[in-house]
């Protein structure tokens, strides 16, 4: 079965086709059919990752994977939050967005440096069937970068009980741990009954 994927990141589609290694179905990026995106106007990773699956859907005819996700910092507010990827403004890479963080958390002590990795998926078909799931990853901050994998704030976040950054991990014990490898694993039982059922 064919799912679009209503992302155009190749680093997250890659962990979602190992995250559903097996299900039976063929990850389609967004992008791959010439199709845009939806802006996220969302103020919850609910909110976002349900528009982004609905547009794909719509757009598509096809069933469509979302997801939402974000850093969330207890001494900033939760923030950058649902803005997360535009943490540093609207065009902004992760290099930006990483140098506002630091900024921000400048001189705070470690203790202070909490915060969560959170994921919702979701999952809509193009007769209008919504499911969503959420992951989230408790860890730290840090105040310099390490380690090569991963993407956005990997190299600053140390989830607790792993002692090294996300970006340091190997991608399958990220899996493991992560607030998208927690998500859409319980997603991938939806998706799971989805196949079996002939997508109806």
């Amino acid at each position: 079965m064919r799912i679009v994927l209503a992302t155009g990141n190749t680093k997250k589609r890659a962990e979602l086709e190992r995250i559903l290694d097996g299900v039976g179905v063929e990850l389609v990026p967004l992008t791959e059919l010439g199709l845009e995106g939806p802006e996220e106007t969302g103020d919850t990773f609910a909110a976002n990752a349900l528009l982004k699956a609905r547009a794909a859907a719509e757009a598509s005819g096809l069933p469509a994977l979302a997801d939402d996700s974000g850093l969330e910092v207890d001494a900033l507010n939760g923030e950058p939050g649902v803005r997360s990827a535009r943490y540093a403004g609207p065009d902004a890479d992760d290099e930006a967005n990483n140098d506002k963080l630091m900024s921000e958390l400048a001189g705070l002590p470690a203790e202070m440096r909490t915060g969560r990795f959170v994921c919702v998926a979701a999952l809509v078909t193009p007769d209008g069937r919504e499911w969503t799931t959420r992951g989230e990853m408790e860890g730290t901050i840090t105040d310099e970068p390490h380690g090569d994998h991963g993407f956005g704030y990997d190299p600053y976040f140390v989830a607790d009980g792993m002692g090294v950054t996300n970006a340091e991990l190997e991608p399958e014990e990220k899996d493991l741990a992560s607030h998208r490898g927690k998500a859409f694993r319980a997603m991938r039982i939806h998706v799971q009954e989805l196949v079996a059922g002939g997508g109806s």
